[in-house]
Formats: C-alpha cells, structure tokens, sequence
C-alpha cells in the first residue's frame, strides 16, 4: 500500500475518490470554477444521476461521470511536458482579456486537462511543467 492510499484509508476515503470539480478540471472538460457551474446547471452526471452538489466526491475507477450525456474520464496516465515560455505570455490557461498565454504553445488538443506548473510574470522567460 502506498503512502497516498494510507492517507487516504485513514480518512476513510478510498485511494481513487477526488471531488467531481477536480475530476472534470483534470479531464480536460473545464476549470474547476467551469465544472462548478456545468454542475450547477444541472450537465452532470454520475452514474446516470444528476449531480448538482459542489462537494461531490467520485470513484474514479467505478463510477460513470457524464456532461451533456457524454462520458468523461482521465487520461490513463500523467502527461508532463517542459516548456520554455517565451516573453510575452501569460502563465495561465485562458485569459478573459484574450491576450497570448502558454495554452496556445502546448497541444491541449492531444492532453486535454494541462495546467502549468509555475508562475512567470507576462515578460519573463524560463522554464514551466
């Protein structure tokens, strides 16, 4: 038994539950703010039964979670990837204002849930995960 899966038994969680947010933001389907709201629009569900409860915890080798009635689950393994971000960039996913972040400089097509791991102010270059 690993470390986590210890962790976890002795807050009697079973080591591959996670909150339903955390589960939609590293699948790739939206931020954990977004999966807030597609769950408090009623788009979810687990195991055919709408889950609109922020707080939502998931198995996420058992159970069946849905947006808009299609099946969403976790890549089968992590994917890390190295980038130098250039100058000009902004260290985050999306940006309301639209100007250029690292989303648009890695293939979030192919490894939908990527976030970076790091801050780099808008002018700075170096090294993210």
């Amino acid at each position: 038994m690993t470390d986590q899966h210890k962790i976890a038994a002795e807050h009697g969680e079973h080591p591959h539950t996670m909150r339903l947010q955390r589960f939609l933001a590293r699948a790739g389907v939206a931020s954990r703010r977004g999966s807030e709201n597609l769950m408090t629009a009623g788009r979810v569900t687990v195991n055919g039964k709408v889950a609109s409860e922020l707080g939502t915890k998931v198995d996420v080798e058992r159970d069946v979670i849905a947006v808009d009635g299609h099946v969403v689950k976790l890549a089968e393994r992590p994917v890390y990837l190295m980038l130098h971000k250039p100058a000009g960039y902004l260290t985050t996913m999306s940006d309301p204002k639209g100007r250029p972040c690292v989303a648009e400089l890695v293939p979030t097509d192919l490894h939908p849930g990527l976030f970076p791991v790091g801050r780099l102010d808008l002018d700075t270059t170096g090294l993210l995960l």
